[in-house]
């Protein structure tokens, strides 16, 4: 299941101004998309498996490259949940 709103944000994300905003102000971000409270929570937690069944894989990895999380891990919580 594909959640519109996750990938709007990975989407904007590739902004560069917002992936800033994003880092310092994580919620000031969040509070502008229509994301459940657990989405929220998992977004906050980089939770790799229940992110990627409800998005793209490109918006995906462009998140955690964002987000600052190293290839290696990223392809490790992927695969081992």
């Amino acid at each position: 299941m594909r959640d519109y709103w996750l990938s709007k944000l990975f989407f904007d994300l590739q902004n560069p101004t917002v992936a800033s905003e994003f880092r310092d102000h994580p919620d000031r971000v969040l509070d502008r998309y229509s994301l459940s409270a657990e989405v929220r929570e998992k977004v906050r937690a980089r939770d790799v498996t229940y992110l990627a069944e409800r998005t793209n894989p490109y918006l995906l990895r462009y998140f955690f490259f964002t987000v600052g999380m190293k290839d290696a891990e990223f392809i490790r919580k992927l695969r081992d949940g």
